[in-house]
């Protein structure tokens, strides 16, 4: 069987009509900025409307911005409904929260909040719009995850747990579309300095001498990525051997995170959410 051809962006960035989500903060916000830059004609959505305000009188010929609460029914519908008249045929999952925190501390209601952001919305959502994207003669989904998302980590319990099974849901897609022209992109950013990070984060990742990315540099690595068909890629060089370790020999990453866990103790008193 001859699959179909998956040629990088034909008619380059100007060619592209990408819906993005989460893009009222972080990454989502400097992908919007970048991507118009670059003459995408994009989507915006996101739950702040005033910076999706603010981007699409920036780059008026090049952001719609439609405003959404992605986990109510009402709001995905009326995005996706945009998304067809705007004829999109990319499109990136940035939307995201975390709650960082002891897991004997967490709530239900928070359990459920992180899942239905991270998870079950992005998978709706892309569910919803795959038979646009697949009638499109050539078209891209990017979910963008974490390195926790290969990499189990104290206080991020649930987070992790959402960022696990979006690189699992993003790896089985694309074996499921391998035949099609859609190509499904899987991006792991490490620490990025972003509104979802508290005082308390920003002091852990000071403590254990983290880097932590800017967004426009995650965006710019996201960007290359996609311009070089990467199927997956995990920002950070430390992040990608450490992660790699933890698939070889788990039990000396254990051993690792055990002398961090008192450091980690003292900043997990305070969890936030995202836009």
């Amino acid at each position: 069987m001859r699959w179909p051809s998956k040629r990088a962006l034909p008619g380059g960035w100007a060619g592209q009509r990408v819906l993005i989500t989460g893009a009222s903060g972080g990454i989502g916000a400097a992908l919007a900025e970048a991507l118009a830059q670059r003459g995408a004609h994009l989507l915006i959505s996101g739950r702040n409307q005033e910076v999706l305000t603010t981007l699409a009188a920036r780059f008026p010929q090049h952001i719609v911005a439609v405003s959404a609460d992605l986990t109510r029914a009402d709001d995905r519908h009326r995005l996706i409904s945009a998304a067809h008249m705007a004829g999109c045929n990319m499109l990136i999952n940035a939307a995201g929260s975390n709650q960082q925190g002891l897991f004997d501390a967490a709530s239900d209601s928070e359990i459920e909040q992180l899942v239905a952001i991270n998870l079950t919305a992005t998978l709706q959502l892309t569910r919803a719009l795959l038979p646009q994207l697949m009638a499109c003669p050539q078209a891209t989904i990017i979910t963008i995850g974490s390195t926790f998302g290969q990499l189990g980590y104290p206080s991020q319990v649930t987070y992790c747990a959402t960022k696990f099974a979006l690189r699992g849901f993003s790896q089985a897609l694309r074996r499921e579309l391998a035949d099609t022209r859609v190509r499904v992109m899987y991006i792991a950013p490490r620490a990025t300095r972003t509104a979802m990070n508290t005082p308390q984060t920003n002091a852990l990742n000071a403590a254990l001498g983290n880097a932590v990315d800017s967004p426009s540099a995650v965006a710019l690595a996201i960007i290359n990525a996609v311009e070089r068909q990467r199927e997956e890629l995990q920002i950070g060089r430390p992040e990608r051997f450490f992660t790699r370790l933890n698939t070889l020999w788990p039990g000396a990453v254990d051993r690792a995170l055990l002398r961090q866990l008192p450091v980690i103790r003292r900043f997990v008193t305070t969890k936030e959410s995202t836009p």
